[in-house]
């Protein structure tokens, strides 16, 4: 029972959404969502598949939401990844819960990813060995326990190819990543600050794959998420065109860099309703670092 009204809620939230910015299908990723301390009799796992038009295979990202839950903003992220040549699979780990004042929610949230990564890997309209996983958040937390070295992913058997984390926790991380990875974060985040990711650069050494942040000058957390400004849970949120466009132009570079060139791109005559709206160049960020 509890299954159906949650698949009737995510079903309810896509048709919310305006025609151009809706995602293709709801899929049922796997048998179970890994939730921390509860049995393997959890709920499943839903995921909002986003695919580009043509027969692939397309390169794919996997996508994370932030510990309000998957909601709108990951159902757009999804869909602007399609509108850029990739399948995009937006995931549901918390079934319409949140775990803001929750503890392991990443490390579950990081398990599905695992589980997305195998499901997407199945595919074959996915290309194997371009798959990336992109978070925001706690969703950006988990991608860090994700292709962290000794985290989650198992040793064998599919692999991320590149990872993006959008204002993440990067106070526990080692920093020796398995995987090439971006970190998106503001100057005056007040709840994953940047300079704990900074610390992350000088803590890895220079092992593992590359990690590259990117600071956003005056920029809170969850920057990108239009809305009006507000404090949540004592914490600053506030949209910022500027470092939503940057770093939204920096992602598409990075993506292409790592996972080669979409299979397609999409018709000029495309909707695009969740592309940046137009405007200047993209400034550079405050500061740029690679380690």
């Amino acid at each position: 029972m509890i299954d159906a009204l949650r698949r009737a809620a995510l079903a309810l939230a896509l048709l919310a959404l305006p025609p151009a910015a809706r995602a293709d299908q709801l899929l049922r990723v796997a048998p179970h969502r890994a939730t921390i301390g509860v049995p393997a009799n959890s709920p499943p796992l839903y995921g909002d598949l986003a695919r580009p038009a043509g027969p692939g295979p397309f390169p794919a990202v996997v996508v994370l939401h932030g510990c309000a839950g998957f909601g709108p903003p990951d159902i757009a992220t999804a869909a602007r990844l399609r509108a850029a040549g990739y399948l995009a699979l937006a995931l549901d780990s918390l079934g319409g819960a949140n775990a803001c004042r929750h503890p392991g929610g990443a490390r579950a949230e990081a398990e599905d990813a695992v589980a997305a990564l195998h499901f997407l890997a199945a595919r074959r309209d996915v290309a194997p060995g371009r798959i990336a996983l992109l978070g925001f958040s706690m969703g950006g937390f988990a991608v860090l326990d994700a292709i962290t070295r000794g985290g989650v992913a198992p040793a064998t058997g599919p692999r991320f190819a590149a990872a993006v984390a959008y204002y993440p926790n990067c106070r526990r991380s080692s920093g020796v990543m398995t995987v090439p990875l971006l970190i998106l974060i503001g100057a005056r985040d007040d709840w994953t600050p940047a300079a704990a990711c900074r610390a992350l650069l000088v803590r890895r050494a220079g092992r593992g794959a590359p990690v590259s942040l990117a600071v956003y000058p005056g920029a809170t957390h969850a920057f990108n998420v239009p809305g009006r400004a507000h404090v949540y849970l004592g914490h600053a949120i506030r949209y910022d065109r500027t470092a939503a466009r940057t770093a939204w132009a920096r992602v598409r570079v990075f993506l292409r860099a790592r996972l080669g060139p979409p299979a397609s791109s999409p018709p000029a005559s495309s909707p695009r309703a969740s592309a940046p709206p137009p405007g200047p160049p993209p400034l550079a960020p405050q500061s740029m670092e690679r380690r």
